[in-house]
């Protein structure tokens, strides 16, 4: 078959469909094979009868008891023919071929064209005994070397059907209806011997038709039927489905019953067996009873046809369903058969070559692509159907539109007895998902690097503890490779008795509802390659990791922070010892009277080692009088610790002296006037417990707060001046005024430093509120005696200093206590300032 020859195939096959491929291409190659085994007997005949005229042989020439002979003209173009649809009829037809088949087609068209002219116009060509004289005639009206009249129209027929057939162009009806023709002609030769009819051999008295010519005629035509089997009438009759089949009965029926019936008539008539009547009933009979069987047989087979017919509208709906599925699959589609021709591609197929689908279907792969992608897809294809099972890779093809990655699917469709009849692919475009493969690879290279570069050992677990990975600073630090540890516990690395703990802490930081990252220092401990154990800082992170917790452990060895921080406590101790010693004696013990209780509370900053620049001082001046001081040096440490103990000394000595507040602050402030930037807040008063008054003059500081023994407590009003310091050393500030207040016995005085009420982000005033509503819950319903204050101090220190551990500021608090007057305390407080050895008025 030529490439013009080769079948069109459908768009898309069923399994069946596809099956029957195999046994289409072999019922068309046994046509071809039938084709040509007739065109050689038909030569070998054309042969046969030209020797006998080259020879002399009359049996060769004419069968034996025939009348007719085969002329020379005759044999030569049978001859001619036989060639001619041989060459034709071939698997691989080429060009020379197809030149020596026209060639010899033509020639016996001629000679069956010349010869029927002759007989229409009467008028001899001189061709009838071109090659040899002619010796056979017997009938006075036959012409010598002339063919007979029925011969003629059938070797022209022959030579226009060969003809036809070489030409692929050329519908397959006008090669295969002249063939028939000639098939008819020949078969009525026989028909006229086999039943003794001679008209059937010749027209009227001319020379009639050689049996070996008739003979040769029915080879030629079915030689020029079947030479084209794959299309036109002999494609329906060599059809490989059911039409096909019935076709070849219903022909084989045609061909043999009723010539087979007529001759056993005609027998029986000869015989007497019947006369020509009963003859001719008993033909009908026959011929019903054939062709109501072949009835009844063409149901049986049109059934079939109607049970396939619905077959294959499903399956053509299977089809729909599979080409639909194929043209909104985005991946790359396409059925191929065993020969490599694509059956079936989907739309992204049709969008990736640039080229329809009409233009693909029943062409190859180097038809449709380019040359080297061709012959890749064609090597993967063989190989897969060589193992006979699915295949898929990942390839890099290079594309028009620059280089591409694709993953490749390719597998076998089969029969249901399991050969192969075509070959499916799906390709995908992964190059998005192979760049994002290749950046997670590099991504994992940079990520092994940067834990492998970390200076601590570090540590990956699942959320059971089981280590997934590590880095090469865990054998330094704990004495095993990294790969020894995959799989192994975490808490294997830890002292044997204190692994529950830390197993506890691990489960417990999962347990999170989300678990954010923290450093733990405090009791962990690592275990060594010697079984030594040594502290450990911990550094835990996690990530949900493809539905996984995954645990990061950075471990630390902190033998030498340990040891030195040992060592800086120690020296702090120290020196916060010596710090204390030295705010004790800067700050000295205030004055303890009999007649005056009181309770004081002093805290230093945790910024600094005990020591800051807040003071106060109880200062006996009378019989009746008594000066309180408290104040603040703006600071903290060693530095405001030295001012204090230097204003402390300066106001002692200044209120011995005996002067009003007013002149005492002033005093003051001339004194730290010549400090170099140094602020200070103070509160001076004098108690006259004779008089029931209190004379104050304010720094700056804050309020003192005064709770009289019915309640409630509340500030004493005093002008405020500006803190010490703030004056021109030379003159000209802003004085400080004293007020003079009354002091009802049974009163309490709270005196405090700025520590206690001032916080980050609070208000000072509503801090002292707090102060002032405490001080009167504490002391409702006590007297006003050295416990009762004792208590009270401490639930003022407790409300408003409830952190004393993270406090920053120095807190000084005095509570002062004016108890009831009665005989025995007035004798007391007479003779109170000789009784412990204080100085007297």
């Amino acid at each position: 078959m030529t490439k013009e020859q080769t079948p069109e195939l459908p768009g898309a096959l069923g399994a069946e469909q596809a099956a029957d491929l195999p046994y289409q291409q072999s019922a068309l190659d046994a046509a071809l094979a039938v084709a040509q085994a007739a065109a050689v007997v038909a030569a070998v005949l054309g042969a046969a009868g030209l020797s006998g005229w080259i020879l002399g042989i009359d049996v060769l020439r004419r069968a034996p008891g025939a009348d007719a002979t085969m002329s020379a003209n005759t044999a030569v173009a049978v001859l001619a023919l036989g060639v001619s649809l041989f060459l034709v009829a071939h698997r691989c037809v080429t060009p020379w071929m197809i030149t020596v088949s026209r060639a010899a087609a033509a020639l016996a068209a001629v000679i069956g064209g010349l010869t029927a002219v002759e007989y229409v116009t009467g008028v001899g060509l001189g061709i009838d005994e071109l090659l040899f004289r002619d010796d056979t005639v017997r009938v006075a009206t036959d012409v010598p070397g002339r063919m007979a009249p029925n011969t003629a129209p059938a070797l022209l027929l022959g030579g226009v059907a060969a003809l036809c057939a070489s030409t692929s162009r050329l519908p397959a009806w006008t090669s295969q209806v002249p063939g028939l023709a000639v098939l008819t002609l020949g078969m009525l030769r026989l028909y006229g011997l086999v039943y003794g009819v001679p008209e059937l051999e010749r027209f009227g008295a001319y020379q009639g038709m050689a049996l070996y010519t008739g003979l040769a005629l029915v080879l030629l035509g079915i030689a020029a039927f079947l030479a084209r089997p794959d299309r036109g009438p002999a494609a329906l009759l060599m059809n490989a489905g059911t039409t096909g089949a019935l076709g070849r009965r219903l022909l084989a029926t045609v061909l043999v019953v009723p010539p087979l019936l007529g001759w056993l008539v005609l027998a029986g008539e000869d015989a007497a067996l019947f006369g020509t009547r009963l003859g001719t009933a008993l033909l009908v009979c026959g011929h019903v009873t054939v062709f109501t069987a072949v009835i009844f047989s063409v149901l049986v087979v049109g059934r079939r046809i109607e049970v396939a017919h619905a077959r294959a509208e499903w399956q053509v709906r299977q089809n729909e369903l599979l080409q639909a599925f194929m043209d909104h699959t985005p991946a790359v589609m396409f059925i191929k058969d065993l020969d490599g021709r694509f059956l079936a591609v989907n739309t992204t197929f049709e969008e990736s070559l640039g080229l329809s689908r009409e233009r693909v279907l029943g062409r190859r792969d180097r038809d449709v692509m380019p040359p080297g992608l061709a012959r890749q897809a064609r090597a993967a294809d063989l190989a897969m159907l060589a193992r006979g099972v699915p295949v898929q890779r990942e390839e890099r093809l290079v594309l028009p539109g620059g280089p591409r990655d694709f993953l490749t699917s390719l597998f076998p469709l089969k029969t249901p007895s399991g050969r192969p009849y075509a070959a499916c692919g799906v390709v995908t475009d992964i190059t998005e998902r192979v760049a994002a493969q290749r950046e997670v690879r590099r991504a994992n290279r940079r990520f092994l690097a940067l834990l492998e570069s970390a200076p601590d050992a570090t540590l990956i677990t699942d959320d059971r503890g089981i280590v997934v990975m590590a880095n090469a600073q865990v054998q330094r630090l704990f004495g095993h490779a990294a790969t020894d540890l995959l799989g192994t516990d975490l808490v294997d690395l830890v002292p044997g008795p204190r692994r529950r703990r830390h197993s506890a802490l691990l489960h417990a930081y999962l347990r999170q509802a989300d678990p954010k990252p923290i450093v733990l220092d405090q009791g962990l401990y690592g275990l060594d390659g010697d079984g030594g154990e040594f502290p450990v800082e911990v550094s835990l992170s996690s990530l949900e990791a493809d539905e996984e917790m995954l645990v990061f452990l950075t471990v630390r060895d902190i033998t030498e922070r340990r040891q030195t921080e040992a060592e800086r406590a120690e020296r702090y101790e120290e020196h916060r010892r010596i710090a204390y010693t030295l705010q004790h004696s800067l700050m000295g013990e205030p004055s303890r009277l009999p007649y005056l209780p009181s309770a004081h509370r002093y805290l230093a900053s945790v910024q600094d080692p005990g020591v800051g620049g807040d003071w106060f001082d109880v200062i006996p001046l009378d019989r009746a009088r008594t000066g309180i001081v408290v104040g603040d040096v703006m600071g903290r440490g060693l530095e405001a610790a030295a001012v204090m103990g230097q204003l402390r000394a300066a106001s002692h000595a200044l209120a011995r002296t005996g002067i009003p507040p007013s002149r005492l602050m002033t005093g003051l402030d001339a004194f730290v006037g010549d400090l170099a930037d140094q602020l200070v807040t103070c509160v001076y008063l004098v108690i006259d417990q004779s008089a029931h008054e209190v004379t104050l003059c304010s720094a700056g500081h804050p309020p003192v707060i005064a709770r009289p023994p019915g309640g409630p407590a509340r500030r004493l009003q005093a002008p405020v001046g500006v803190p010490l310091g703030v004056n021109d050393p030379c003159g000209g500030g802003v004085p400080f005024r004293q007020t003079t207040q009354p002091l009802p016995p049974g009163t309490t005085l709270a005196l405090y430093t700025d520590g206690l009420v001032e916080r980050p982000g609070t208000d000072i005033e509503a801090q002292i509120d707090i102060l002032a509503h405490t001080l009167n819950d504490a002391l409702k319903g006590t007297p006003t005696d050295p416990d009762s204050l004792d208590q009270a101090a401490e639930r003022l220190m407790t409300a408003l200093v409830p952190a004393t551990a993270a406090h920053d500021d120095d807190v000084t608090l005095l509570l002062i206590g004016l108890p009831e007057p009665d005989r025995k305390d007035s004798r007391s407080a007479r003779a109170g300032p000789g009784v412990d050895g204080t100085d007297g008025p």
